[in-house]
């Protein structure tokens, strides 16, 4: 059930508008849509943060917290759709694909506590502007997990 139906970017940048940025799009899509969702989650991330950090005034880690949830139920949903879209045979299959990239963000959000902790909690450095640093930082480390690891291409594929 293998389709290669364009998805909505490839309908995009097929009008007569973008043709001109055509190849540069095909050839690097994975990347520019990690980076497009990366940032989008990015922003997801962030403004959960500072709603419960700066809004409802929750300790930076709890806040984290939250906006971690919140962010990688949006980038493993995009990521699944548009960023990596690898087929996965059955149940069984796609849970293990679940928990590769929940198990890598839990890693990522481990690096980012660290970060919180020693910048925020121990320095005392702006909360927002640290959190804002460390997700340059989940960013990279997300992409090389789930390229490498969670969505990984089958040689037989």
């Amino acid at each position: 059930m293998t389709t290669d139906k364009p998805d909505i970017f490839d309908r995009i940048m097929s009008l007569k508008i973008f043709r001109w940025a055509n190849p540069f799009y095909t050839k690097y899509k994975e990347v520019l849509m990690y980076l497009l969702f990366g940032g989008l989650t990015t922003l997801v991330s962030v403004g959960v943060f500072a709603l419960f950090d700066s809004r409802f005034g929750l300790n930076e880690h709890i806040s984290n917290v939250i906006s971690w949830l919140t962010a990688v139920l949006f980038a493993f949903v995009t990521n699944r759709i548009w960023v990596f879209p690898t087929k996965t045979k059955g149940f069984a299959a796609f849970i293990l694909q679940m928990a590769k990239f929940y198990g890598g963000r839990l890693f990522t959000l481990g690096v980012e506590e660290l970060m919180l902790f020693v910048f925020v909690t121990k320095l005392q450095i702006n909360a927002v502007l640290i959190k804002l640093i460390a997700q340059v930082v989940v960013v990279i480390l997300n992409f090389i997990i789930s390229k490498l690891f969670v969505f990984k291409k089958n040689k037989n594929s």
